[in-house]
C-alpha cells in the first residue's frame, strides 16, 4: 500500500524497490526492457539529432546515458562515435546494454547507480549528457540536477525528458468529459500504485515533480533551458482510455535541452547555492 502523502519513504528503500522492479521487468522483457531492433537500429540512428540540439557534437564526446539501461541508447550513440558511459539503478537493465553493445561490436561503459547518486563518476568528465524519462522515481528531482551538474563539463548539453506532473495528476481512465484529476499537485510522498496504466510503469514507486522543481530546479543548479518540447503522442481517431487518447487530454512529456553555465564560479559547487522549499 502507498504511504500516507506526508510520509515519504527513506530514500534507499524508494531506491531499493525501483531497482527490484525493473530487474523483474528486465527479466520479463516488458516495455522499455527490450534492446533495439536492426531495422530500428538503422532508422534511429538516421535521425539521432534530427531536431539539432546535439549540434553535431556526438562523434568523439564524451556522453553519459543517465537512467538509460536496456539496450537501446546507448548503443546508438556509441555507433554515432560517442564514447558511452550508461547510468542505471538497474543491474539486468545495464546487462542488456553491454549484450546489445556486444552484438554490434561497440564499446559502453555500465555504472549500477541511481540517478541521484553520481558520486561513481568524475567531475566534468562529460561533454553530453542525455536523460530519458527516469527522474519520476525518485523523490528529489533537484538532487539529479545537482549531481548532472557536477559531472558535466562546463558549456555542456544536458538533453533531459520528464513526465509531465498534469499527466501523473489524471486519472487513467476516461470519464464523460475526459481524464480527470485525482491527484494532487503539491504532494510529498510517492504516487498511488496503478495498474493497466500505459503511462506509468506498474509495480515501480513513481513521484509527481512540480513545475518549479522541474524548471526552476533545473536552473538553480548552473543551468541555462535553450530549448524545450512537448513531444507529441496524441491521436483524435484513438481508442478511449489508449496511451494516444489520454495524451489528448494530459500530456505525458516535456524534453528539455539545458547548457551548463561556465561563467558563473558558483555554479562549480550548486548544492551550495539552491535548495528545494
Amino acid at each position: 500500500m502507498p504511504l500516507p502523502n506526508d510520509q515519504p519513504p527513506a530514500s534507499s528503500a524508494i531506491h531499493e524497490h525501483n531497482c527490484r522492479a525493473w530487474d523483474q521487468f528486465a527479466i520479463n522483457q516488458k516495455r522499455f526492457t527490450k534492446p533495439i531492433s536492426n531495422k530500428d537500429f538503422t532508422e534511429a540512428l538516421k535521425l539521432l539529432d534530427a531536431d539539432g540540439w546535439f549540434e553535431g557534437r556526438i562523434s568523439g564526446s564524451a556522453l553519459l546515458c543517465l537512467g538509460s539501461g536496456g539496450g537501446r541508447q546507448s548503443v546508438l550513440y556509441a555507433a554515432a562515435g560517442a564514447e558511452v558511459t550508461v547510468v542505471d539503478i538497474s543491474a539486468e537493465m545495464l546487462a542488456i546494454d553491454r549484450i546489445a553493445a556486444e552484438q554490434r561490436k561497440l564499446h559502453v561503459n555500465t555504472v549500477q547507480t541511481s540517478i541521484d547518486d553520481l558520486s561513481p563518476l568524475a567531475t566534468s568528465s562529460f561533454d553530453i549528457v542525455v536523460h530519458p524519462v527516469s527522474t519520476c522515481y525518485v523523490p528529489d528531482v533537484v538532487a539529479v540536477y545537482r549531481n548532472v551538474a557536477r559531472v558535466t563539463t562546463p558549456g555542456g548539453l544536458y538533453i533531459s525528458q520528464h513526465k509531465q506532473p498534469g499527466s501523473l495528476q489524471a486519472a487513467v481512465n476516461s470519464s464523460a468529459t475526459g481524464y480527470e484529476l485525482t491527484e494532487p499537485y503539491y504532494r510529498t510522498g510517492p504516487l498511488p500504485e496503478v495498474a493497466d496504466s500505459p503511462h506509468r510503469e506498474e509495480g515501480t514507486m513513481e513521484f509527481l515533480h512540480r513545475w518549479q522543481e522541474l524548471i526552476g530546479g533545473l536552473c538553480g543548479c548552473g543551468f541555462v533551458i535553450e530549448d524545450l518540447v512537448e513531444p507529441f503522442h496524441a491521436k483524435h481517431d484513438a481508442k478511449n482510455d489508449s496511451f494516444a487518447h489520454r495524451s489528448l487530454f494530459a500530456p505525458p512529456y516535456v524534453r528539455i535541452k539545458a547548457r551548463r553555465v561556465k561563467s558563473n564560479p558558483q555554479h562549480d559547487n550548486p548544492e551550495k547555492f539552491w535548495t528545494p522549499d
